[in-house]
């Protein structure tokens, strides 16, 4: 079986970088990927999506150094679904990319990392 994601689009917001309990760098991503297509009416219709992207350790750490809102990013990954309760103790389910990879496409202050 394959779960992969691959993903190329802009940051939405500035990286947050933050820490698990036991240490592990992480932050979470908003990245917009556009595109078009044509309606019933032949239309050109154009359309952006947000994607959220979580990325743990060495990586995490690379992003909140080198990235920025609007940012370009290449992101390999995986889908995964994450159960969490409201506070009204209602069940709530978020998809998000786990990312394997990040790679920045920009050059921000002279230097590329990855």
């Amino acid at each position: 079986m394959i779960n992969r994601v691959t993903l190329v689009g802009r940051l939405g917001h500035e990286v947050e970088l933050r820490y698990t309990t036991n240490g592990t760098p992480v932050t979470k991503l908003r990245i917009a990927t556009d595109g078009s297509y044509k309606n019933a009416d032949g239309v050109r219709v154009e359309a952006t999506d947000w994607h959220s992207v979580v990325v743990f350790g060495r990586s995490a750490e690379n992003c909140a150094a080198y990235i920025g809102k609007g940012s370009l990013v290449y992101v390999e990954g995986s889908l995964q679904i994450r159960k969490w309760q409201d506070q009204q103790g209602q069940d709530r389910y978020t998809t998000e990319i786990k990312a394997q990879r990040v790679q920045f496409l920009d050059k921000r202050g002279g230097e590329q990392g990855g």
